[in-house]
């Protein structure tokens, strides 16, 4: 009999949830899905996440489960629909259909806890730093000069995933489905007003940090060092236009013609 934590928002016993659990004789104890809460989880064996409705907020909360460090193996339970969403990015041990039988419930969770963590599993992620941008994933900021970026929840997402990946090109549907996540029925057109958004908010000196890729989509293209201006000012008594070095010119007069240089100059005699 294990200790399983049951992270949910639908009401109800647990049952309405994973029907199954209820001819097994596992302790399940249900909670919300509190960003506060998920920092101090209480202690549990196993954590099993409801993502069969709104795949969004269950994507959101395991990140969370990660950055906050969790130690527990990571239960999903999904619909057949929600399959094409799960990536290694959930941070998840297992998967689990909601309409799976109490059989096959029972062996996933035998798997999951006897199945060891994986090195590096929960483990905070790094913040990501290009240039004088900073974001910082585990406090969910950025900083462009010092300075904290006002951003939305999907503004910072979106620029983070673009940071996380600098120089690669991204349709406007990939982004779309890796930030909004495969549930969201909004056209793409949603991309393309987050990334004026951000611009805006990056400002004229640093919009370009968010290239657009003519008829594919958008990168994130990583500041590069300024280089050395060069003057436009220009000795042309050096070079030549072409480039080659000019020799001053010289002018050859006979001696005796200009007269002595302290003398003063004579009128000529016509």
């Amino acid at each position: 009999m294990a200790e399983i934590l049951l992270l949910t928002v639908a009401p109800g016993a647990p049952g309405s949830v994973l029907p199954a659990l209820e001819f097994l004789p596992h302790r399940v104890r249900t909670m919300g899905f509190d960003p506060s809460a998920l920092v101090d989880l209480p202690n549990s064996e196993l954590v099993a996440l409801d993502a069969r409705k709104d795949l969004q907020s269950a994507r959101a909360t395991s990140r969370l489960l990660q950055v906050a460090g969790l130690a527990a193996p990571l239960l999903l339970i999904v619909t057949e629909g929600g399959l094409t969403a799960l990536s290694a990015e959930w941070g998840a041990r297992d998967f689990i259909l909601a309409s799976a039988s109490p059989g096959e419930v029972e062996a996933r969770i035998r798997l999951a806890l006897a199945t060891p963590v994986m090195v590096g599993a929960g483990q905070p992620e790094e913040a990501i730093s290009q240039g004088n941008l900073v974001i910082n994933p585990v406090a969910y900021t950025a900083k462009l000069h010092g300075r904290s970026l006002d951003l939305t929840y999907k503004e910072f997402e979106l620029l983070r995933y673009l940071a996380a990946h600098p120089g690669r090109v991204f349709t406007r549907t990939q982004l779309l489905q890796e930030v909004w996540g495969y549930d969201y029925y909004g056209g793409t057109r949603t991309v393309d007003v987050h990334v004026r958004r951000l611009r805006a908010k990056l400002g004229p000196e640093n919009d370009q940090l968010i290239g657009t890729v003519r008829n594919v989509g958008y990168r994130f293209d990583a500041p590069k060092e300024r280089r050395a201006k060069v003057s436009d000012k220009v000795d042309r008594t050096d070079w030549s236009p072409l480039g080659a070095p000019v020799a001053e010119p010289s002018l050859s007069v006979p001696e005796g013609l200009l007269g002595d240089e302290t003398s003063t100059p004579s009128r000529l005699d016509v």
